[in-house]
């Protein structure tokens, strides 16, 4: 891959203000840069927002590497940390695209982030999950459905971590694996 990996991070939109996982999002956001990733979220609030001012505190940080994308149609409802608003004017249907991003990190999060996750694993994107209360601490170390999504990849599932550190050991060692790109459904029946 010649660009830089585009990592999408999801879960928890309205956390309480205190919670344990908007440090961790933080962290996340700023590994993910200091490392050469770019990050891709839901655009607003929460873990999304908490993940794009780590993002932004890396010394790492250039204009473009925070892109958010937001459910309406105003760009201004973007957090403050957003570098690329896409105002998609789509809801909730925004959840394929941050899942479609290059793999999807996961804190927690209720049905947007189960809907993101989802998404990641029919689009056969490498999912890591935090196991940390939530989907994402339900899901990590199992996998979604019986679908071989990787020849090569017997072991493919929703990786479980609990630190930045093992989220980016998991990229720099399994996103080369990943590179299927979905094509659309199709008539499984009809030859082509």
């Amino acid at each position: 891959m010649t660009r830089k990996a585009i990592i999408g991070v999801c879960g928890d939109s309205n956390p309480p203000p205190n919670d344990i996982r908007l440090q961790m999002a933080e962290r996340l956001g700023r590994k993910l840069i200091d490392s050469g990733y770019r990050i891709i979220t839901g655009g607003l609030g929460g873990i999304m927002e908490a993940a794009s001012k780590g993002a932004r505190s890396s010394k790492n940080h250039q204009n473009g590497d925070i892109i958010g994308i937001l459910p309406g149609f105003e760009p201004e409802d973007a957090n403050e940390y957003v570098d690329v608003p896409i105002a998609t004017g789509l809801d909730h249907v925004r959840n394929q695209i941050v899942a479609n991003s290059d793999a999807l990190v996961a804190m927690g999060g209720g049905a947007g982030t189960l809907s993101e996750i989802a998404f990641g694993w029919m689009l056969k994107r490498l999912i890591i999950a935090y196991e940390v209360r939530g989907w994402s601490g339900k899901l990590a170390n199992t996998r979604i459905d019986e679908r071989i999504r990787y020849e090569n990849i017997k072991d493919d599932r929703i990786y479980g971590v609990k630190t930045e550190d093992e989220v980016i050991e998991i990229l720099d060692d399994l996103l080369p694996l990943y590179i299927k790109r979905r094509h659309g459904v199709r008539n499984r029946n009809v030859k082509r």
